[in-house]
């Protein structure tokens, strides 16, 4: 199993489609849009990330962003480039944008993380996370200890 698509929501269509289109450089594939989605009329942008996957943002009319006690940072969405000079040239790109950045060591990879004008935390990391071809034996034991069964 892969990852497809992510869909995420926008709460301003116009500001998401500059940020994602003019200050991310992604490139809108598809647009969908219908008169009721949970009684919103709603709009559909659909961007590829370039490798066969997209970012989906839905805007539902007249729809507010809910209070959300949890820290921002707890959802948030993560891309990956190759090399640290990658990473630098998003910084650079993010500044020049006026986008505020934090920054983290996480000892193999450095990321950096920025929200969209919908508030949704978006992260860049580097290098990619190494994916473990095998599961770790002791991770089911270990989730199972802190939740207590």
């Amino acid at each position: 199993m892969r990852l497809d698509h992510v869909v995420i929501p926008c709460f301003d269509a116009k500001a998401s489609l500059a940020f994602y289109g003019e200050t991310l450089g992604l490139p809108l594939i598809e647009v969908s849009e219908g008169d009721d989605w949970g009684g919103h009329p709603w709009l559909m942008m659909i961007f590829s990330i370039g490798d066969g996957r997209e970012i989906v943002l839905v805007a539902l009319k007249g729809a507010t962003a809910p209070a959300n006690p949890l820290p921002a940072d707890s959802r948030h969405y993560a891309f990956a480039v190759d090399t640290p000079g990658e990473l630098q040239s998003w910084r650079a790109r993010l500044a020049e944008a006026g986008v505020a950045i934090d920054e983290e060591d996480h000892g193999e990879q450095q990321s950096i993380y920025f929200s969209d004008p919908a508030g949704n935390v978006l992260e860049i990391t580097s290098p990619p996370s190494a994916v473990p071809l095998t599961a770790n034996p002791d991770a089911m034991a270990a989730a199972k200890r802190w939740i207590g069964q």
